[in-house]
């Protein structure tokens, strides 16, 4: 973006005050007038100086997206792994909180990263919630509700930050997978599993075909559909999705007809095929895992 600096005036100054005036800086008597200048100006340098950020009173790029994270709060939106990585407010105060419950999220940098969604998991699973590290108003409520334990205390990581992150890292690192959508719903997922498996190790091999073409090597070919929209071929594993409690089991009985011979598996995927972001993210979580175990 081009810096705004003192002197400017337009909406994209009275955005920048709004924002500063949410986090509590004081931006003088004539409140949001879209005027960049004076208390304005010394807002945004006090703004810079607390969050390590260049003392120039210019909102350029970083300021700005600085001015974003910074206003966000627990529960503002959905959060959980992909790249690039969630980032801000509110991913530094779940890290504060679960580090401070016992759960190791590592540093407190307000990036959910691998470590971070482990945490989610391990606490999700603590708490008798569904264990697929997004966290989401379930998660917030019950994180919510434990404020007074963890708000205000010291979360700094304890050691188990430096173990092994959520899911087998090694297991993507060498297994080589390259997955497709044969309809609309399984592109998404798919494109959410491969986003997903980077996002947990910059050392995964597996990644997105557009076309079955592009496959290359002796790769394991997972091809994702919907419910229905794909045919049963003899000699072709095929596992449907009745019930993710027994995706894993399934994968793993196809996987190891795969080693015998066929290098591809269909699995087809249960739902309505509608386009909710945390029924698809949860089914892209639970799908990587069924992998890594089928190849652990």
């Amino acid at each position: 973006m081009r810096p705004v600096r003192p002197g400017t005036r337009g909406p994209a100054v009275e955005d920048i005050q709004r924002r500063l005036l949410t986090l509590g800086y004081e931006i003088g008597r004539t409140g949001v007038d879209g005027v960049y200048l004076g208390q304005t100006t010394d807002a945004v340098r006090a703004f810079q100086e607390s969050h390590g950020l260049l003392v120039d009173g210019l909102v350029g790029d970083i300021t700005w997206s600085a001015l974003v994270d910074a206003g966000f709060t627990l529960g503002d939106r959905m959060l959980y792994l992909r790249l690039p990585h969630f980032h801000g407010h509110d991913v530094l105060a779940l890290q504060q909180a679960l580090n401070v419950l016992g759960f190791a999220a590592g540093a407190t940098d307000g990036i959910f990263g691998a470590f971070t969604e482990r945490a989610a998991r391990e606490f999700q699973r603590n708490a008798g919630l569904p264990d697929d590290g997004i966290v989401g108003t379930e998660t917030v409520r019950t994180i919510s509700n434990l404020r007074h334990v963890w708000e205000g205390k010291d979360s700094r990581p304890h050691s188990g930050a430096h173990v092994a992150t959520s899911r087998a890292a090694e297991v993507l690192a060498r297994a080589e997978i390259a997955v497709i959508g044969d309809d609309d719903t399984g592109r998404r997922i798919a494109r959410r599993v491969v986003n997903l498996a980077h996002a947990t190790t910059d050392c995964a091999r597996i990644r997105f075909l557009d076309d079955v073409s592009q496959r290359v090597g002796d790769e394991l070919l997972l091809r994702l559909c919907g419910s229905g929209s794909e045919e049963v071929v003899a000699g072709r594993p095929h596992v449907r999705v009745e019930s993710f409690d027994v995706l894993s089991p399934r994968l793993l009985t196809a996987v190891a007809a795969v080693r015998a011979g066929c290098r591809e598996v269909i699995v087809e995927l249960g739902g309505s095929g509608s386009e909710d972001e945390l029924e698809e993210q949860r089914e892209a979580v639970l799908l990587l895992d069924a992998v890594c175990a089928s190849f652990d």
